[in-house]
């Protein structure tokens, strides 16, 4: 990372405290340009007018974007542009806009590398930050030949915090090019702040949409790289938009998390309690890596009930989160396990009432994980921290009270032998998620159904 770029003061500041680490990945440029369009369509939608800040590198790259953000301007509170200037670059009219202001970056400054976006607004958050591959860093291949398959390094957030941070050391960079700018800058993101102190995660329908935003430019861009010749890493493209694709639905589980004050390491448990679980069953390695996925996910779609669902006909009411993880083919699989997390043995749980055995495995185990390290979490949460041992028996003897009502007999018997060796411990294992590795957890058999389901059971595609 180039020193005193935005980037590398970010990460720098990351390291002095503790903060969750951050997940850095590779992108390809068009990559970046379907996500950044994604990102900025929610401005479009969003309640209340954001602080918007870009580094377009060349004010060519901002000459293809000027006339969309004619339209952005109209939303938005304040715009600031950073670019290395060009012809044309100050006088299109987007340039002339009140609340639009361009900063000519020289040669010399790290952030004419870089490619950002950052939006922050108190209901809505977001933002890319990457830098550009050396030419050391591109090795033997070389430069690329197509400016679309150019590199960059960094990684892409909805986390208001991070997002608030990053601005505060933009603002800081732009006050050695404009100080004014940088003053009148810096008492819009107080008023920001003061609008809503906290800068809470965005709403899950607000965050939802912008997922399904992200999807969709991803994959058009995708459907763009087919038969595409001019292109000599149309693999890697379309590798780089798939793993971006699931790293959208991770993020917003993500946000689920850190939206929760008193359980906001639920994913990471729920994830380790499967994992475990798998291998005393014995699950072969694909059904292990779709299980996992699913609980890294199994927060953007609440257990639901009789007031959350959507009727789709007599067979099985739709979940609305989980329809949202049906854009993506490859996830299908992983939504059935998620929406049928509800089920109860008996058959009197949600969506589609099913009982014992016709209910998936992985939604069977997906259930009886997620409510038990929601009640260790509910007990420690509530309990004096020299009881902190007791929590997991103690959560354990509830699950067992509803065996063969709610929870599958076996599930249960191997959940008591996981508790067991976790009494070792005062604490759930947790597994830190890799979101940048997220096309690492897809595979052609994720996509297998494999849930013994008919297919009027099935929740449908």
């Amino acid at each position: 990372m180039l020193e005193g770029s935005i980037l590398k003061r970010l990460v720098d500041s990351q390291a002095e405290s503790d903060t969750t680490p951050l997940n850095y990945g590779v992108y390809y440029k068009n990559t970046l340009v379907a996500l950044c369009h994604a990102l900025e369509d929610c401005i479009l939608t969003a309640g209340t007018a954001p602080l918007v800040i870009t580094a377009f590198q060349r004010g060519k790259w901002y000459l293809q974007e000027a006339d969309r953000y004619g339209a952005i301007a109209d939303k938005a509170q304040q715009i600031v542009i950073m670019a290395c200037p060009e012809a044309g670059f100050q006088d299109h009219p987007t340039s002339q806009r009140d609340n639009v202001a361009l900063i000519d970056l020289t040669d010399d400054d790290p952030v004419a590398q870089e490619w950002h976006l950052m939006i922050l607004a108190p209901d809505y958050t977001a933002m890319v930050l990457c830098q550009e591959l050396s030419p050391a860093d591109y090795g033997k291949v070389g430069l690329p030949q197509q400016d679309l398959e150019r590199k960059f390094y960094g990684f892409w957030t909805f986390e208001p915090a991070l997002v608030s941070q990053t601005v505060d050391l933009a603002i800081d960079h732009i006050g050695s090019y404009d100080p004014a700018l940088q003053t009148q800058l810096a008492a819009q993101l107080a008023r920001l702040k003061q609008q809503n102190p906290s800068l809470p995660c965005a709403e899950a329908a607000v965050v939802n949409h912008t997922v399904s935003q992200v999807v969709h430019y991803l994959q058009t861009s995708r459907q763009g790289l087919r038969g595409n010749l001019a292109f000599s890493l149309v693999e890697d493209l379309d590798q780089n938009l798939v793993s971006n694709e699931v790293q959208a639905f991770l993020r917003m589980a993500q946000l689920v998390d850190l939206s929760d004050p008193h359980n906001p390491l639920a994913a990471r448990e729920v994830v380790a309690l499967l994992e475990m679980m798998g291998q005393l069953l014995d699950l072969p390695a694909w059904q292990l890596q779709r299980l996992r996925l699913a609980g890294m996910l199994y927060r953007i779609a609440p257990v639901p009930d009789s007031t959350t669902l959507i009727s789709d006909g007599p067979s099985c009411p739709l979940v609305p989160e989980v329809q949202t993880l049906r854009l993506m083919p490859r996830l299908r699989a992983v939504a059935t396990i998620i929406a049928h997390q509800g089920e109860w043995w008996d058959g009197s749980g949600y969506p589609a009432g099913l009982a014992g055995d016709a209910i998936p495995l992985e939604s069977r185990m997906l259930g009886l994980v997620a409510e038990f390290q929601h009640r260790v979490a509910e007990r420690r949460r509530q309990t004096p921290t020299d009881r902190h041992l007791d929590l997991l028996a103690e959560a354990l003897a509830t699950c067992q009270g509803e065996v063969g009502q709610r929870w599958d007999p076996k599930l249960v018997e191997i959940l008591a032998l996981l508790v067991m060796g976790l009494q070792q411990g005062m604490s759930l294992p947790t597994i830190p998620t890799k979101i940048t590795l997220g096309a690492g957890l897809l595979s052609s058999d994720l996509a297998i159904p494999d849930t013994g389901l008919t297919s009027s059971q099935l929740l449908p595609s």
